[in-house]
């Protein structure tokens, strides 16, 4: 999914891979850093904890504007990011939370720049030294995926069920992930 942001002249690409399990995560942190542009930002998940290209979409949101207020925890745009992403204020808790991990296998991708054809050719360099492809799937909500978020946000059955009148369970799910979020910012 790539769209543009008008009110930060920022383009962010989100994307999903599958195919191949992590072994040795630094390796892959290592060649993204090595692929990536300078000009274009780029964070990766353990999707297993991604509630959706919304849930990342929204993270991205709330970094830039932490950035345009000057209320940003960390320096880069990247690690702003994971941390909305996991509504963590901690760097160490929120990569731990939702960082990719050994053994993780599918792959959640945040790519943000100022030109698509920049975040275009980052991905294209990544993925000729990955053994992966792109799978929109695995950014999906599925029931196991549901329950392990659900743990993440601490979000309760009651909880839940409050949110859920008038809307299906997974969106519901979706809506308190990002209402977490929307949390951290009045925590700053």
């Amino acid at each position: 999914m790539l769209r543009f942001v008008e009110e930060f002249q920022k383009y962010v690409l989100i994307t999903s891979l599958k195919g191949s399990r992590i072994d040795v995560p630094e390796e892959l942190l290592i060649l993204v850093g090595r692929e990536k542009p300078s000009n274009v930002e780029i964070q990766i998940f353990d999707a297993e904890g991604v509630a959706t290209w919304e849930h990342l979409y929204f993270a991205v949101l709330n970094a830039l504007m932490a950035f345009k207020n000057k209320t940003n925890a960390s320096r880069s745009l990247a690690m702003e990011t994971m941390l909305y992403a996991s509504a963590q204020r901690q760097i160490c808790k929120a990569t731990e939370i939702l960082g990719v991990k050994s053994g993780s296998a599918g792959i959640a991708m945040v790519m943000i720049g100022e030109k698509a054809e920049d975040l275009e050719s980052a991905l294209s360099k990544i993925l000729k030294h990955v053994r992966a492809e792109v799978d929109e799937a695995v950014l999906e909500l599925t029931d196991a995926k549901a329950a392990g978020i659900r743990r993440i946000f601490d979000i309760s059955d009651g909880e839940l069920g409050v949110v859920t009148k008038g809307c299906e369970t997974k969106k519901a799910l979706i809506d308190l992930v990002i209402e977490r979020m929307a949390l951290l910012t009045t925590e700053r």
